[in-house]
């Protein structure tokens, strides 16, 4: 028992000497938080005058009184509760607190601690995905270009059907009959589709190169020294610049001129007037167009399909390059920046740690006391105290003796005699 009360007087003696700056360092605590939360509510404003400065100086008071008041409280009152129904209540404010502190102020310090970098962050989120947009757009283009071999290879053999039917092979009639005509007119259309397709090839490639460098810039704008204000607005500019060029680059693509023109190739025919000076001739002349008409359905059909493969590649994605303040940058990446997040949080939430402290120790200081009589808790002052209290009672309690004849009655209060006249000469003359 005698341990035990010497314990809670140790622990006393601690939690007496801890109050005497405990206060202050709480207050030091909520006024860092209020710094960072006008950092953070600074960083949201949009406007640098007078009111603005006024209206962040005064909610990052508020924020610090706030902390201070509320962390003051329950460091008094939790340790000094006993009933679990207390604890509990003061424990779901604590909670109901803690979040109203961090909706509040950690957010904010969030940004003040990480705001710059957080938008660092998105500017080079928004480079990859202005990458990965520029470079399929790039690839479905040079797939599109890719068409022109096909073209190639279909003019190609008109021209060897032609060249054969010039030398009498195909209707068996040599020269540069109807068939010939025929062949070499749809020779000449998929020529002129393949030089429309092969003029594209440096639209294409001058884009992308011009799209790379404007990547390049704005990698370089993500990572340079100085206001990151400043640097997102350049940002932003070349993301304008660069989003058009995508938009070139998926213009460029002749996938779909190369479907028209196959549509085309077996839709429009002009036939010629059979020229044969017999019947039988004009009929080996039918029958070959009609032999170069199916063949050339056929090779539509695969200029066709092809260009439709094209276009059923998978498109880049619509990247646009949106704005965003620092304090959204750190929520929306915060992921990425849970130190800060943490930092942010801890110096609001650190007196949290001090009321379970106190906590504990008031219940070790109770328990320490618990079942030892008043006289074992008493320190030596209070017993000098408590016995003076008694001498004080004794002394009022005593019997007063009764009068005796040496023992002048106290009579009532008479006044002093007055002086005779006569006395002040006297004393004068002498």
């Amino acid at each position: 028992m005698e341990r035990g009360v010497r314990y809670a007087r140790e622990l006393e003696g601690h939690v007496t000497w801890l109050d005497t700056f405990s206060g202050t360092a709480l207050g030091v605590l909520s006024v860092a938080s209020g710094i960072y939360t006008y950092l953070g509510v600074s960083s949201l404003l949009d406007e640098d005058g007078a009111m603005s400065v006024f209206a962040a100086v005064a909610y990052s008071t508020a924020v610090s009184v706030g902390i201070f008041v509320f962390w003051s409280y329950l460091m008094r009152l939790f340790p000094a509760v006993r009933t679990n129904r207390a604890r509990g209540g003061l424990l779901a404010a604590m909670g109901l607190g803690s979040l109203a502190i961090v909706a509040m102020s950690s957010w904010l310090n969030a940004a003040a601690l990480a705001g710059s970098a957080a938008v660092e962050q998105h500017l080079a989120k928004t480079v990859q995905d202005y990458q990965s947009s520029l470079e399929r757009a790039h690839e479905i283009a040079l797939t599109g270009q890719a068409l022109e071999r096909d073209v190639s290879r279909v003019r190609q053999s008109f021209e060897d059907l032609s060249q054969q039917e010039a030398e009498g092979s195909l209707s068996g009639l040599a020269g540069r009959g109807a068939v010939f005509r025929v062949l070499r007119q749809k020779a000449a259309e998929l020529t002129a589709l393949e030089s429309q397709i092969r003029s594209q090839t440096p639209l294409v490639e001058s884009a992308f190169s011009e799209g790379n460098t404007i990547l390049s810039r704005m990698r370089a704008l993500t990572v340079e020294p100085g206001s990151v204000e400043a640097r997102a607005v350049e940002f932003s500019e070349a993301a304008v610049r660069l989003q058009g060029l995508i938009t070139q680059l998926r213009q460029l693509s002749v996938a779909q001129l190369v479907e028209r023109a196959a549509q085309d190739l077996a839709a429009s025919v002009v036939l010629p007037e059979l020229d044969s000076s017999t019947a039988e001739g004009r009929a080996d002349q039918s029958a070959t167009i009609t032999s170069v008409l199916q063949v050339l359905g056929q090779r539509a059909a695969t200029l066709e399909r092809a260009a439709q493969a094209v276009q059923a590649l998978e498109h880049p994605t619509d990247v646009t390059y949106t704005p965003i303040s620092s304090a959204d940058a750190v929520i929306l990446y915060a992921r990425n920046f849970v130190p800060s997040w943490a930092g942010a949080i801890a110096i609001d939430l650190l007196p949290a740690v001090l009321v379970f402290i106190l906590a504990i120790t008031h219940g070790a200081i109770r328990g320490g006391r618990e079942g030892a009589g008043i006289e074992d808790t008493m320190t030596l002052a209070e017993l000098r105290a408590a016995v003076i209290a008694l001498r004080d009672v004794e002394a009022m309690a005593q019997p007063v003796p009764p009068p005796t004849a040496e023992t002048p009655v106290p009579g009532p209060l008479m006044p002093p005699p007055a002086p005779r006249p006569d006395a002040a000469p006297k004393e004068a003359a002498e």
